[in-house]
């Protein structure tokens, strides 16, 4: 026999005892596991383990409770056309006569004096007594900053630290504008100019519709990461009764900016609808019975009814050609534009800083304040449009459109238009994805 028939016989003798002791292996692996675990400190007792209680004061310290840090309240304003230092500082809360003796007296915190802008924000941080604590108003590119140390009050120029941060919001029309905004978030000054901005084409009074809808882009100003507040609207748009209205700011190469539509043309008319903003029109043009004099008589113009005080606005750029007493119309202005257009504006109670024979006004500049002077009933503004001397009535004269956009700015224009189109969709998309 060959040896290797050998080797394969052996081989397949002793294959059934090793499966046998490699079975005997696994079955015996978790039994010498126990025992193992049994097998450490065999017998041990844990009573049998000495125990000891150990008592040791500690020394702890007190806590008395702290008192809690000063109050600190934080307004601010924007700078009227009219307003004054006192009237800025009793507005933002400021009960401190010695704050005012220290803008007076500084060289520094003078300035507020010298360059009190309309338009121009005031911010102040006051204590629980209405003590001033910081005033900071902001002139632009650089801030005038008021703070007040252990030394006392000390006033310093500084930089703006932040640049304006855009914001994108969209909204349908439940009952009014302001329920609008509000429930998107959108700031009430914010608000206000969507209607400034669109005014020309929507008379927010009457012409909105439930359902209307508007996207808006818009800036807020942050300085050293504290809230200013609005900027300008960069883009918006406003469906109303099925009509869109487009809104793009650009600037119009004169140095200023200006709203223009997607096409290029003019946002703005050369003179405003209404020159008081958010008022209704309570008596219209043409024959009526006067409430004063008791007979009928031809109502040469149209009445906004206001609150009193109400700012009146210059409904295009001019000059003034009178302002004071003038009868029955009582406290009024009468604007002379270009061409043969003026517009009146009577019973005011009051006339804005400056406004006399010979101002010049543009477009939107305060000029007086709603009242009740002369032949008058109750606060509103008689507001009337003449061409060459003839009474036209405000609400249906046909308004010229200013400017559009420069044909030399043109190709600039259609970047930013294409730019501010593109974000505004988007804008559209998140909204309705966000009811889907």
């Amino acid at each position: 026999m060959e040896k290797a028939d050998i080797l394969a016989q052996r081989s397949a003798r002793l294959r059934p005892l090793r499966q046998a002791a490699f079975g005997f292996l696994l079955l015996g692996l978790p039994a010498l596991g126990i025992v193992t675990a049994f097998g450490v400190a065999p017998g041990t007792s844990v009573i049998d383990v000495p125990q000891a209680t150990v008592e040791q004061a500690i020394d702890l310290p007190e806590f008395a409770p702290q008192a809690a840090p000063p109050a600190r309240y934080v307004t601010q304003e924007r700078v009227l056309r009219g307003d004054t230092v006192a009237a800025l500082l009793d507005r933002l809360g400021v009960r401190d006569p010695r704050a005012m003796e220290f803008l007076r007296a500084d060289r520094k915190g003078s300035t507020i004096f010298r360059k009190l802008v309309p338009g121009k924000t005031l911010q102040a941080e006051t204590g629980a007594e209405g003590e001033l604590l910081t005033l900071r108003y902001y002139l632009g590119d650089s801030v005038l900053e008021v703070t007040r140390t252990a030394e006392g009050l000390v006033a310093r120029d500084r930089a703006v630290d932040a640049l304006p941060r855009t914001f994108q919001k969209s909204a349908t029309i439940r009952s009014s504008l302001f329920a609008a905004t509000d429930a998107a978030g959108i700031p009430d000054a914010v608000a206000m100019q969507i209607a400034r901005v669109f005014a020309t084409d929507i008379d927010f009074h009457s012409d909105l519709r439930k359902g209307d809808r508007f996207t808006v882009v818009y800036e807020m100003l942050y300085d050293a990461g504290e809230l200013l507040g609005p900027g300008r609207i960069l883009a918006a748009e406003f469906v109303n009764d099925g009509r869109v209205h487009t809104a793009v700011l650009f600037s119009d190469g004169e140095g200023g900016e200006t709203h223009y539509a997607l096409d290029g043309s003019n946002r703005a008319k050369a003179f405003l609808r209404s020159p008081v903003e958010f008022s209704r029109v309570s008596s219209g043009f043409g024959s009526r019975f006067h409430p004063v004099l008791r007979n009928w008589r031809a109502h040469t113009g149209v009445d906004f009814a206001a609150p009193k005080g109400t700012r009146v606005l210059a409904a295009a750029d001019g000059h003034v050609l009178s302002a004071g007493w003038r009868n029955g119309y009582g406290n009024a202005v009468e604007i002379k534009h270009g061409g043969s257009i003026s517009t009146l504006y009577g019973h005011l109670s009051g006339f804005a800083s400056g406004i006399r024979a010979g101002t010049r006004v543009r477009q939107g500049d305060p000029i007086g304040f709603v009242g009740a002077t002369g032949l008058a009933t109750g606060p509103h503004l008689h507001y009337e449009f003449k061409v060459s001397g003839m009474h036209q009535d405000p609400m249906k004269v046909a308004l010229p459109k200013a400017a559009p956009v420069p044909p030399h700015l043109r190709a600039q224009f259609q970047d930013a238009a294409a730019d501010a189109s593109a974000k505004l969709a988007v804008v559209r998309a998140v909204q309705a994805a966000r009811f889907e």
